[in-house]
């Protein structure tokens, strides 16, 4: 996962018949997956040789790094191998299992750590969550750079920055490859610093005069800090809507990196305080339906309700493919009376992913043989390569989910592929996305469902009228008709078949939903799924 895609990021490095996982995230459903909210890499590879799997390395802790670990890990049942703020949430994940004997504390002042015939070490790098890691990883062959999440912030605001000097070290001493995020290959010059954030929230604070709403990611405790400081400097206090902002922040916390949580209120508390004096973070910058923001705004939360004339400041970027979710949710915000500020508005976000110059930077400073773009759709990988090239890399390779490629010894080229793809979360269950329940689901989504039940003797006579029932195809005051009159056709093509095809079930069936579909697509012009039951007496 992760090769051509943003999101869902899963990597395999092996060596002497051993393997090792880096980071296991998930991605989201949208309107091509009903019923599917979250979604993760197929891992049958992987689980078909968990014996020569030595464990799972996690660069960091936002949910396309770790968010498949609770669904998956029992197929593997590996130790994790993070630091500690990474290692507490996905603590909060796994409350089910053994957690000491599982999660392994890669220290940050060592950050060096061996698991089989591989030697890793933890570059610290600034993101927008804690104690992000870049992963050297060292074999007899070579040393890999797994680059994880990251940007060169001169001005970090949770955090130490990032260990410049350590990336010249390993140019020095000579780098097989670097495997990298291209997220932000497409931008020009560099992300911007967290520090500017800040500073434009302690302004925008000062000058709106009611309640201030600000959305962001729950896991960019660097942006909740900012939030924190800018409330304090204008005499406001904060509360957090949704539950992993309250889970994420705690962590923060009791790692050392949120004192002010202690002095956050709860949303009781500020609903019931000034409304020039209150900050209120949420969850929900997406547009996700079921997220704090989104309950907010159709006045359905337990709690926050707001007033006409708040601002609601939008502290992140869309994700491609969440446009139309968040302009619903903008626009129930206007229709309120509520004031809206974006990026595009103000300077109220920043990325947490490398730009063009520092891509550069990188380049210049550890001067790999080859370069992996990953992280990123197609276009983002492509413009990463030519970035790497135009830094006098001599090779760069695009890879593909399931792509097993040799980095050495000798040329690097793609290998085989192995069995890949992507599984959903469907209600409590894991399934292959784009077969079976998943494919019919998305299905009758666009065409419907018929179902037609049919009554026959043992010698194929029909001894009842056939029952049909439509699902999402016509409106209720027209289903009597429409079905009666499938019905009829129906038994007419039981009819029409030789008598001694009639007592073959699968033949029948065949026949009915031929007539069935194909009637609905000249009335509807849509090919719904269809279901034909047969019920001998």
């Amino acid at each position: 996962g992760g090769a051509g895609e943003i999101g869902m990021n899963l990597s395999l490095y092996g060596t002497a018949g051993k393997w090792l996982m880096v980071d296991c995230g998930v991605t989201f459903g949208d309107d091509s997956t009903p019923g599917v909210d979250i979604i993760m890499p197929d891992i049958s590879f992987i689980a078909n040789n968990v014996d020569d799997l030595l464990g799972m390395v996690i660069t960091h802790g936002h949910e396309d790094h770790i968010g498949a670990i609770q669904y998956l890990w029992p197929q593997l049942k590996c130790a994790v191998y993070t630091t500690p703020f990474t290692a507490e949430l996905i603590r909060s994940k796994l409350g089910y299992v053994d957690l000491e004997r599982t999660v392994r504390i890669i220290q940050p002042k060592d950050g060096k750590f061996e698991i089989g015939p591989f030697k890793g070490e933890f570059i610290p790098v600034t993101h927008s969550i804690p104690e992000a890691r870049m992963l050297a990883l060292t074999t007899k062959h070579g040393t890999v750079l797994h680059t994880g999440d990251w940007k060169f912030d001169p001005d970090p605001i949770v955090g130490p920055p990032s260990d410049t000097e350590r990336l010249k070290q390993l140019g020095g001493e000579g780098l097989m490859a670097v495997v990298g995020d291209s997220t932000n290959a497409l931008v020009p010059g560099t992300s911007g610093s967290e520090r500017g954030v800040q500073n434009e929230f302690i302004r925008l604070f000062g000058e709106i005069k009611q309640r201030v709403v600000v959305t962001c990611f729950a896991s960019n405790i660097a942006r909740l800090k900012s939030i924190a400081v800018a409330a304090q400097r204008n005499g406001r206090y904060i509360t957090l809507a949704g539950r992993s902002l309250w889970r994420n922040a705690e962590i923060a916390e009791e790692c050392g990196y949120l004192p002010e949580f202690n002095d956050f209120l709860s949303e009781n508390e500020a609903m019931l305080s000034p409304r020039d004096k209150i900050v209120i973070v949420t969850t929900g910058c997406q547009g996700e339906p079921r997220a704090a923001l989104c309950r907010i705004a159709v006045d359905d939360h337990p709690e926050i309700d707001l007033d006409a004339g708040d601002t609601v400041i939008f502290s992140s970027r869309d994700i491609p493919g969440n446009e139309k979710a968040i302009a619903r949710l903008q626009n129930n915000l206007i229709a309120r009376g509520l004031k809206i500020l974006t990026p595009d508005d103000h300077p109220v976000h920043v990325s947490g992913h490398p730009a063009q110059e520092e891509l550069t930077q990188l380049y210049q400073w550890t001067r790999p043989r080859l370069v992996l773009p990953v992280h990123g759709e197609t276009r983002h990988q492509q413009e990463h390569a030519r970035i790497a090239q135009e830094c006098q890399v001599p090779h760069t390779l695009i890879p593909e989910d399931g792509q097993i490629i040799r980095l050495g010894p000798g040329v690097h080229e793609v290998v085989t592929e192995v069995q890949h793809g992507r599984w959903g979360l469907d209600g409590k269950v894991l399934r292959r996305i784009g077969e079976g329940a998943s494919k019919d689901r998305k299905k009758m989504s666009h065409s419907g469902a018929a179902v037609v039940t049919v009554v026959m003797d043992a010698k194929g006579k029909v001894v009842r009228d056939p029952q049909v029932s439509l699902m999402g195809l016509t409106d209720s005051n027209a289903e009597t008709a429409i079905s009666e009159n499938l019905a009829a056709l129906a038994h007419d093509a039981i009819e029409a078949m030789p008598k001694s095809t009639r007592i073959d079930d699968a033949a029948v069936r065949h026949a009915v939903a031929l007539a069935v579909r194909r009637h609905i697509n000249e009335v509807y012009g849509k090919k719904p799924v269809t279901d034909v039951h047969i019920v001998r007496v």
